[in-house]
């Protein structure tokens, strides 16, 4: 766990799937349902969910999976009136410290090709530009960004 004056992060645990469903369906047009995020923390054992709390109130939350020596993010989600405060920065740089110490030296994701703001998020944390996923996205068939980063010790 992680705390600092304005908030705190943690592993996210099954208590925790009603309310990352309030930012789940405030962030996505397609959100994910609650037997996914369940399934993730109950059956998939490379998946690793982290929330970001204020107040103890969940505001975010992040997944990954955790293959080997490669971390992939899932989905990673800040409810809309707490964007722009650089909290999705400080759940990013926390998450990728946890890969790192869990033996990851790699990280991988998707981004929407429309959505420059994470892009610009994600080039400030040293991602870079891997590729292109035709139709990657159910609602509107967008094409999704692939960026990597190689993760530091």
């Amino acid at each position: 766990m992680i705390q600092n004056k304005d908030y705190q992060l943690r592993l996210m645990n099954v208590n925790d799937v009603k309310k990352v469903m309030e930012v789940e369906k405030a962030s996505f047009s397609v959100p994910w349902n609650e037997d996914a995020f369940y399934n993730e923390l109950n059956k998939n054992r490379f998946a690793q969910y982290m929330v970001l709390e204020i107040d103890n109130q969940i505001i975010g939350y992040c997944g990954m999976w955790l293959i080997i020596d490669e971390a992939h993010i899932t989905n990673i989600a800040i409810l809309p009136s707490y964007r722009g405060l650089r909290l999705g920065e400080g759940l990013m740089r926390y998450v990728m410290k946890y890969a790192v110490e869990k033996g990851a030296t790699s990280m991988t994701l998707e981004v929407r090709l429309s959505n420059e703001t994470a892009q610009s998020l994600y080039r400030k944390l040293g991602f870079q530009n891997g590729g292109i996923r035709k139709n990657y996205y159910r609602d509107n068939q967008e094409d999704a960004l692939v960026m990597w980063v190689k993760l530091d010790e």
